[in-house]
């Protein structure tokens, strides 16, 4: 699967399945033969692997944290010398619709260029959505980290504060992000932050350790008086040395700086943190740290992620759900191990028959489902389903028109006539 490159994937598109020739199309496959191949992929990968186990993905999450509603996220291309005219949008996010349950980590998977990076950074109010709405809800039970006789602060209170400080209209127990503009806003990043993909380019190499990770509390005016003895508090809740925080970013390595951007996200105490690939720019042994550095922070801090990545092995292992993106769309959606065990949408049957399995054996025997074709251009995505150009058992209606958001079976969400 092609790796995203650290800026924006609205506007790249690459492949995640390789091409062959018209010849090899699968244009004789029926559903059945799809689910079958999938099946017989995840089975694989489920004898080869360990258990994910760790984050009781079975446990149930009742309270709404963030609602996303039909969210679009375009980009104008414009034309002329002089004179700059809109002539087309790249529809990088198109519509999309979900809820992230507080506690739980909801990964959003696709191949590069899908639209996930530019979902993560909509809901942050870092770009600002072209049409839909992002609402926030109150915590109920998040906790301040590194605080212990705190924990049981009223985050309703700390809400109302927040609402009052702003002069925001709260519905309810939430507040609709997309309304907001500039110092009200910027009040509520208190509520959600951000783990940036390059551990590189995201921490400013002029501010030590210390300032990077005190620079949120003294934006937010936080624990004035007792900073440093915060900012240590916190360096020492992600697995650093208190002492690091007079160093300096090039002093340290891969996993360490991403440690230090957790830390500065951890700053203000957030409810609610988007990882927009956090471990993919690490080495697989850093990997398998930082996603347990994130798993016992989640536990330790009732902490609700929105987990971005490409490697379902990954996203397997941390998420309780999995929604899978194509095209600036949601095409599935499903807890983690339904998702694996029974994939309905083609697209995602795909993705879960290309990883790969580290058995030979099993890899040499297990059936792969092949994809033809490129993936379409954002600024000009296919009538109908927009996966029908890829297909391999599309019809005519596929061509179409746009199916329907389907709830097929309990919390299983898919798209696609033939399902």
């Amino acid at each position: 699967m092609v790796t995203e490159n650290g800026g924006s994937d609205g506007d790249d598109q690459g492949g995640a399945a390789e091409s062959v020739s018209p010849e090899a199309a699968v244009g004789s496959l029926t559903p059945e033969d799809m689910r079958r191949a999938a099946a017989s992929a995840a089975d694989s990968a489920a004898v080869a692997t360990a258990p994910s186990g760790g984050m009781g993905r079975n446990k149930p999450f009742e309270n709404t944290l963030v609602e996303v509603k039909d969210l679009k996220m375009y980009f104008p291309v414009t034309s002329g010398l002089f004179v700059q005219r809109k002539v087309a949008d790249i529809k990088a996010v198109d519509g999309i619709s979900f809820e992230v349950k507080e506690g739980e980590t909801l990964g959003l998977v696709g191949e590069s260029g899908c639209g996930k990076s530019t979902t993560g950074r909509a809901i942050l109010q870092l770009y600002e959505p072209t049409g839909g709405e992002v609402w926030m809800h109150t915590p109920q039970h998040a906790q301040p980290v590194g605080a212990p006789e705190t924990r049981q602060a009223d985050r309703a209170r700390v809400r109302d504060d927040i609402a009052a400080a702003a002069g925001v209209k709260l519905e309810g127990d939430r507040v609709n992000l997309t309304t907001l503009k500039g110092r009200t806003l910027r009040r509520y990043r208190r509520q959600m932050q951000m783990i940036f993909q390059d551990p590189y380019a995201s921490l400013n190499p002029r501010m030590s350790v210390g300032s990077i990770v005190g620079e949120p509390m003294a934006i937010h005016g936080l624990h004035k008086g007792r900073r440093k003895e915060r900012v240590r508090e916190i360096l020492e809740t992600v697995g650093l040395n208190p002492f690091f925080a007079s160093r300096y970013p090039h002093e340290f390595s891969g996993g360490q700086r991403q440690r230090i951007g957790i830390a500065r996200a951890l700053a203000v105490e957030p409810a609610f943190i988007v990882a927009d690939e956090p471990v993919s720019a690490l080495d697989v042994s850093i990997q398998a740290q930082i996603i347990n550095l994130m798993e016992d922070l989640q536990a330790d801090f009732g902490l609700t992620y929105l987990f971005i990545a490409h490697d379902l092995s990954v996203v397997r292992h941390i998420s309780h759900r999995i929604a899978v993106m194509y095209l600036g769309k949601i095409v599935e959606l499903a807890d983690s191990d339904e998702l694996y065990e029974n994939p309905l949408h083609p697209y995602t049957q795909a993705l879960i028959s290309a990883v790969p399995i580290p058995d030979p054996t099993i890899e040499r025997k297990r059936e792969r489902i092949v994809l033809t074709g490129d993936v379409p251009s954002p600024l000009a995505p296919p009538p109908g389903c927009n996966f029908h150009t890829r297909c391999p058992i599309a019809i005519d209606v596929c061509r179409e028109e746009d199916p329907e958001w389907r709830e097929i079976s309990p919390d299983h969400f898919s798209k696609c006539h033939r399902i």
